[in-house]
């Protein structure tokens, strides 16, 4: 088992610590919420939009959310209308637009790594978040100079440190967090409707055009619709790699003769990134609620139930997958469910493939003796829904 030792994880992630679920579906009493752990269960609730919704979640909030609030939120939304939203943004992000970006992606590696001064570097703030934040904003048609306010953003977005699907939380406090929350990234949808009305005014050759231009149902997108929509594309469109970059670095330096290896034969990079995402899914907990009875794991869950899927303790099921709790960059078949599966399977997964190969082929070129400095641990993100780097600080000689 890799030592996790000195990887300060959120306490809710135990399976990065080799602590298995007692039964891959339970109940938590403390938060009133049910939670599938494990990966044959996940996949089936994943693969039933009808029984396990998301759209459904919002309605079992232990307070009201405004209807404004989740509007063009593809992550909130069941069949039809996801289908419908999903098919705007399938072209902008198809295997030729993907595949046409790499030598985009590379250039900004090579740029961003050109900055590094001395023999000491820290990979999220040189490298694992400027670079998906600029490609992406590069396709939104936003300037990537901009992007230490969408890491402010980011910061507040998921800096909860509670499980955020609990229904037992105490109303009055849920409601001031998610007020301090809603000023504090308020900024965020007000510049994003301030590029949609520009784009309105004067289109260009970018995803946010073309979104302002879509029509569903003989319907443009209202503004709400349009800027959560953009929302979910900016945010969830780089902070996966980020974490997907700063994690597979991080494993690859706790075994250093994979990495060797991998230096030696580039072409085992891909099935290396595929490993991490098992190992440290960047996004460990989905949110489903039940709309019907359903017979999951030898249980039952009741209709009308707040639903975890850990998409993390699946990735980890002995069940599924041979010595889960060891990193294997060599793990062939490893059918992970890091991207999640089924309709709401990550828009941006071969994205998110290439930048991640991209900037470790490159990573592993320019400095051969890069590694984890001892002088300072890494860090996680806080959240209990993701499991990703926040700081990792490396040295290069």
């Amino acid at each position: 088992m890799t030592d996790t030792t000195g990887w300060d994880v959120p306490p809710q992630q135990s399976w990065v610590r080799g602590e298995r679920p007692d039964a891959p579906v339970a109940f938590d009493e403390a938060d009133g919420v049910w939670t599938i752990y494990g990966h044959e269960e996940a996949a089936t609730a994943l693969a039933d939009p009808k029984t396990f919704s998301s759209a459904h979640v919002n309605d079992l909030f232990p307070i009201d959310v405004p209807a404004d609030a989740n509007a063009g939120n593809l992550l909130d939304l069941d069949p039809p209308d996801h289908r419908k939203l999903r098919n705007l943004v399938t072209k902008g992000f198809s295997a030729k637009v993907v595949a046409d970006l790499e030598p985009r992606i590379a250039r900004l590696t090579h740029e961003l790594l050109d900055a590094v001064e001395g023999d000491r570097l820290e990979l999220v703030e040189t490298l694992a978040h400027p670079l998906p934040v600029i490609v992406i904003a590069e396709l939104l048609g936003l300037p990537p100079a901009d992007r230490e306010l969408f890491r402010g953003w980011v910061d507040v977005l998921f800096s909860q440190q509670n499980n955020p699907f609990s229904t037992t939380v105490d109303r009055a406090d849920l409601e001031a967090e998610l007020a301090a929350r809603a000023e504090a990234v308020g900024p965020l949808f007000e510049y994003l409707r301030e590029h949609a009305v520009a784009r309105r005014r004067d289109p260009r050759e970018d995803l946010i055009s073309a979104l302002v231009q879509a029509e569903v149902d003989g319907q443009r997108l209202t503004d709400a619709e349009l800027v959560n929509f953009c929302g979910v594309l900016l945010i969830a469109g780089h902070i996966t790699t980020t974490m997907l970059l700063g994690n597979t670095v991080l494993c690859l330096d706790a075994h250093p003769d994979q990495r060797e290896r991998l230096r030696a034969d580039r072409a085992g990079i891909p099935t290396a990134i595929e490993e991490s995402l098992r190992f440290l899914t960047p996004f460990s907990t989905m949110a489903r609620a039940t709309t019907r009875a359903v017979a999951l794991g030898g249980v039952e869950i009741p209709a009308d139930r707040m639903v975890q899927v850990s998409l993390g303790a699946a990735n980890r099921d002995p069940r599924r997958f041979a010595d889960p709790d060891v990193f294997d960059a060599r793990r062939d078949p490893n059918p992970h469910l890091g991207f999640g599966r089924g309709i709401h399977f990550c828009v941006g997964a071969p994205l998110a493939r290439l930048e991640g190969r991209v900037a470790v082929d490159i990573l592993l070129d320019r400095f051969p003796a890069l590694r984890v400095d001892p002088e300072h641990r890494p860090t996680f993100m806080p959240s209990p829904m993701m499991t990703g780097v926040r700081t990792l600080n490396l040295r290069t000689a």
